[in-house]
């Protein structure tokens, strides 16, 4: 049969294709069998579909063969007598190429060129085999001529993936080696050759495009297993939800590859078994049913399946996930509260006291702003005393003092609270009748402490009020109006102790002058401590400041400045400025007036300069210099007046032409004569002249020290000095040694205890130790020679004194020393032996020369 489509082309470039490999269409619609078929049943169905090159869209029919028993043994009966043809040839004539163009006969006709495009070749994926499978015969007209080679290029045949493909060069058919996978690759392109035994080319290659035919063979795939999604508690049929999608790796454009979906099971049930409904080609859920209630049901989990094959559950494959749907909550429910009204209690004067706890209810998801409570005070609070905090933890409102209460002014208030959420109310949603409640807050009567009333401007009085004066009656008040409660008064400041109070009625009295000049005063006012304490318990009390005014009097006479002054001899020279102070102010101060007593006129003079100031100076030609009190009478202008003498110690010098007192002047002003200042200057001759021969004495004396001559010369001086020289290592063979050896034991217990006849030769005799003379411990040099002798008669004298007469044992210095024994010397200063030749070791022998030599001094 030959199936038609017409496409934009006008059928020109539309490839077909079959679903049943039994089964194939050539490029004009002629649908023929691939192969020889046993059909056993009465009719075959499949698919065929057709491809516009100029577009990617696919068209498909459904073609159905009707099988003619009888047809088919009639056409056997008459092929009987025939030569049938061989299997090549069937295969030849249904799958055999000729792509290339028909060259010229023999006879001089020319065929007609092929003017269509060679189609896909399609092989299904997941092929079974067997393998290697033949998909197409490739040849050219040339073949009668020369014997041909035929090869194919590409992806599958010799590039990765190689070997997919392969072609018998000789005959041209084309074969697929293993089965093939849509999803790994969905075509190949591939280049047919053909070439002579030589290689030569014999037709320009061509292309061959092979595609693979999807297989439902994937299942759909879902995004996730589990997908989130939220909906609003309420809302209304229809309202969308969520999307949920699955990807199927077959073919999309082929019924493989379509995904529907679809709900399985809803968990919970409730209010309805179907909630939700899910749109079978997108995957949208949405509401279906009204009755969605957070405080009911909070979630939900819907099972969905997506089926490929546009959902054909008898042919298609199928997976599932899951979908949880939350219902979010919204402010559908308002605050309540537990109670109608509440009760409370608060001390008067105290400050950030929780006096009652609002608990209220609220059905909304806890701790979200549809949950929260905001508390107000409608009415009873109109001083503002009180203020409702919330607790964030229990959502209780907490109603707190901010503002002190006092029981004397109100003992009860009554509250009118109101509580709403911190978001609005949902729509529809009214507000409850127990959204609003009551509180009685009791006020609790507590000792108050009493206090003294402000007083702006200070009591005044003069000072002088004698001791005992009554000033005024400073009483304090006690808050407490219903308690019978007394005062009593103390003082708890006094600086200047002027002031006493009563201790029942407050009664201020003096009990010293109050005085204004004194240094407790400031800016002219006094001010003093009291303390009132009352009775209750337990007991209070307050403090009050009392300040007195002290207004001046008359009470201190002038005084004048300076008190010592100085001036020269002749008069209208210079003058003395004097200053007159008074420690009243006015009226009881400035002006002054200054006056000179009669017995001063006569030499003095003074001169007002202004109402404090005036100016002292020489009325007479010639003072004679010394110092001269003046007295000067200064009074104030109080009522009645007072008035002062104050002496001033003038000083009369002679001066220079600038005016200025001279040094003897001076000296003759401070009233010194001639005759004191002679005495004066002899006193110092004298005093001089005793330190100088003072110090001429000591230096005599250290003189003399010096020049008292030692009893020798200094080059002979051999007395035992120690002198110190740089220090230098003994030998090799010295520098070992034992010093105690060169000691003198302390103690003779060790030689007085040993047996007779054992005794070592290095220890000194047994005896009697005379007594050395005692060294001064700041010799004099006169004194050496004596020391020298008297020490040296006790060492004649010593049997014990070293060297003994007996071999000493000290540290080994090396053999091959020429020193003889010195064991046979004798301290003693006489003998025979012959000791001149000291004379020839130089000055420091000199002394030794003569002490045993027999020089001069002998």
């Amino acid at each position: 049969m030959t199936v038609k489509f017409s496409g934009c082309s006008m059928s020109m470039g539309v490839w077909y294709e079959s679903s049943n490999l039994d089964y194939k269409v050539g490029a004009d619609g002629t649908v023929f069998a691939a192969r020889k078929l046993q059909i056993p049943s009465k009719q075959a169905t499949f698919l065929v579909a057709a491809w516009d090159h100029r577009t990617p869209d696919k068209w498909e029919t459904t073609v159905r063969l009707l099988v003619d028993k009888n047809e088919s043994k009639h056409r056997e009966h008459k092929q009987e007598g025939k030569i049938n043809p061989s299997p090549d040839i069937l295969q030849q004539s249904s799958s055999t190429l000729l792509p290339w163009r028909q060259h010229r006969d023999p006879s001089g006709l020319r065929r007609q060129k092929r003017d269509w495009v060679i189609p896909p070749v399609n092989v299904p994926e997941n092929s079974r085999g067997p393998f290697p499978e033949q998909l197409v015969r490739i040849r050219s007209d040339k073949d009668q001529e020369n014997l041909i080679r035929y090869s194919i290029t590409g992806v599958g045949a010799d590039q990765p993936p190689m070997e997919i493909f392969n072609i018998d060069p000789i005959s041209g058919r084309m074969y697929v080696t293993r089965p093939l996978d849509r999803e790994e690759r969905s075509s190949y392109h591939l280049r047919a050759h053909a070439v002579d035994m030589n290689g030569n080319k014999v037709e320009n290659p061509i292309d061959l495009y092979i595609y693979v035919i999807d297989m439902n063979d994937n299942r759909p795939e879902f995004a996730s297993q589990v997908f989130n999604g939220s909906v609003d508690e309420g809302s209304k049929p229809g309202t969308y939800v969520m999307t949920v999608t699955a990807h199927d790796a077959d073919d999309v454009t082929t019924v493989n590859g379509i995904v529907m979906y679809r709900i399985l099971a809803q968990s919970p049930q409730s209010p309805s078994q179907d909630m939700f409904v899910i749109h079978s080609e997108t995957g949208a859920i949405n509401t279906v049913a009204a009755g969605l209630d957070r405080e009911k049901v909070q979630q939900y989990t819907v099972i969905i399946q997506a089926t490929d094959t546009e959902g054909n559950l008898n042919h298609g494959l199928s997976n599932t996930a899951t979908a949880i749907i939350t219902v979010a909550d919204v402010n559908d429910n308002a605050p309540e509260f537990t109670s109608s009204i509440y009760y409370g209690e608060v001390p008067e004067n105290s400050v950030d006291t929780v006096v009652a706890n609002l608990t209220v209810v609220d059905r909304d998801q806890p701790h979200s702003p549809n949950w929260n409570a905001m508390y107000k005070i409608i009415s009873g609070d109109a001083s503002g005393h009180f203020t409702i905090r919330t607790d964030p933890v229990t959502n209780e409102g907490l109603v707190t003092v901010i503002k002190p209460v006092d029981y004397e002014m109100n003992k009860a208030f009554m509250l009118t609270v109101m509580v709403t959420n911190q978001a609005p109310l949902a729509s529809g949603i009214q507000m409850s009748l127990l959204s609003t409640a009551g509180i009685t807050i009791s006020v609790m009567d507590i000792n108050e402490a009493p206090y003294f009333p402000n007083r702006h401007d200070p009591i005044k009085h003069y000072e002088g009020e004698p001791v005992g004066k009554v000033l005024t009656t400073f009483s304090a008040v006690d808050p407490d109006r219903y308690m019978q409660q007394a005062l009593r008064y103390s003082k708890l400041s006094d600086p200047a102790k002027w002031l006493n109070i009563n201790a029942t009625n407050g009664q201020i009295t003096t009990t010293a002058v109050l005085d204004r000049e004194s240094t407790y005063i400031k800016d002219d006012i006094y001010e003093a401590t009291f303390l009132a304490t009352d009775n209750g318990v337990p007991p209070a009390s307050g403090t009050g400041t009392l300040q007195i005014y002290l207004i001046d009097i008359n009470d201190n006479a002038p005084e004048l400045l300076p008190k010592e002054a100085q001036i020269c001899d002749k008069p209208n020279s210079n003058a003395i400025n004097i200053t007159a102070a008074d420690a009243d102010r006015k009226p009881n101060g400035g002006p002054f007036v200054f006056e000179l007593p009669s017995e001063v006129r006569r030499n003095w003079t003074i001169s007002r300069l202004n109402g404090n100031y005036a100016r002292l100076s020489l009325q007479v030609g010639h003072l004679e210099a010394g110092v001269y009190d003046v007295p000067v009478i200064v009074t104030d202008s109080g009522n009645p007046p007072l008035y002062n003498t104050s002496i001033i110690k003038v000083k009369v010098c002679p001066c220079d032409n600038d005016g200025d007192c001279t040094t003897i002047g001076a000296v003759a002003a401070a009233g010194l004569g001639t005759g004191a200042i002679i005495a004066i200057l002899i006193c110092i001759i004298i005093l001089l002249t005793m330190v100088l021969l003072f110090v001429v004495w000591m230096k005599r004396r250290e003189k003399e020290r010096h020049t008292k001559q030692l009893l020798i010369d200094p080059e002979d001086d051999v007395r035992d000095n120690i002198l110190k020289y740089d220090e230098e290592g003994g030998g090799e063979e010295d520098q070992d040694y034992d010093l105690s050896q060169l000691q003198q034991p302390e103690s003779m217990d060790h030689v007085m205890n040993k047996a007779a006849g054992v005794r070592r030769v290095d220890e000194r005799p047994i005896g009697a130790e005379p007594q050395y003379p005692v060294r001064p411990v700041i010799p004099h040099p006169g004194d050496i020679g004596d020391f020298i002798n008297e020490g040296l008669r006790a060492a004649d004298n010593d049997p014990t004194a070293p060297p003994y007469d007996s071999l000493l044992v000290f540290d080994y210095e090396g053999s091959g020393s020429t020193a003889g024994s010195v064991s046979s010397l004798n301290s003693s200063s006489s003998g025979d032996q012959d000791y001149d030749y000291l004379n020839d070791w130089g000055p420091r022998f000199k002394k030794l020369a003569d002490m045993y030599g027999g020089g001069e001094e002998d």
